[in-house]
């Protein structure tokens, strides 16, 4: 199936739904702290989302999904579900966002670090954020989905860590996930091409130890198997027509 191409009207929608899931990240930050549950977190951002932004959190009730944020903490890959655990200092968190508003949706996450955090939980958080800016740098007309699955794998097993391989990036406008499915893996100008037009998230997960994961018996939360530290990043990007917008770039990154 081909890579949907957005128009001029959908892309200025597309822009204000990643700017509002920016906005949420940036509204959390200051709540990401020692003794705060993920559920007190879930209930900030679901009544930002709705009350303050007027829009709606995508991943409540999305296939099943109880909450309207995803928080995974430590070992969790991703689709974390806020409970009543509290955050402790060292952790570090995944806070993932996606609201839609007027039909569309916008999707990022990013990583917090709870009070001070080990050297290499840090380092870890950081690689991975690297990985995702270098392959959000190969974004451009023509380039291929295997050019930025190759810049993530590249970066992070040369700092010996490894890629998730079980989930992707994926397109997104009116539809949470649409086509293509954007593999943190891969080589260099093998797959699909990427056209001005096209929107996509890019959302490396990145292991201290082995690649291998497990979802648990909830059905969502997906775990490292041998219990290592785990981090993510995520932007939806915008294909233009010289190479690339951030859609959800928040202001401290610019």
């Amino acid at each position: 199936m081909s890579i949907l191409i957005k128009s001029a009207a959908e892309i200025e929608k597309m822009r204000i739904a990643g700017k509002l899931a920016a906005d949420v990240l940036d509204y959390i930050a200051p709540h990401v702290v020692p003794g705060i549950t993920t559920n007190e977190l879930d209930k900030l951002c679901h009544d930002y989302i709705v009350d303050v932004q007027q829009a709606i959190p995508a991943p409540l009730n999305y296939r099943g999904f109880p909450k309207s944020i995803c928080t995974s903490l430590n070992q969790t890959i991703c689709h974390g579900i806020p409970n009543d655990k509290k955050l402790k200092k060292g952790d570090i968190i995944n806070v993932d966002i996606t609201v839609i508003k007027d039909d569309y949706h916008g999707d990022t996450s990013k990583m917090f670090y709870v009070g001070d955090v080990s050297p290499h939980a840090k380092r870890l958080c950081v690689i991975t954020q690297e990985c995702l800016m270098l392959a959000i740098e190969q974004v451009k007309p023509g380039c291929t989905l295997g050019d930025i699955g190759y810049a993530i794998q590249k970066h992070a097993e040369s700092n010996r860590y490894s890629v998730v391989r079980e989930f992707c990036g994926h397109g997104i406008g009116k539809n949470f996930h649409e086509e293509p499915q954007v593999l943190h893996y891969g080589k260099a100008g093998e797959g699909e091409v990427l056209q001005a037009g096209n929107i996509l998230t890019i959302e490396p997960m990145i292991n201290i130890g082995k690649r291998h994961m497990k979802v648990l018996k909830d059905g969502w939360t997906a775990v490292t198997k041998d219990r290592s530290l785990s981090a993510q990043w995520e932007h939806t990007i915008l294909v233009t027509e010289t190479g690339y917008d951030i859609l959800t770039i928040r202001p401290e990154e610019t």
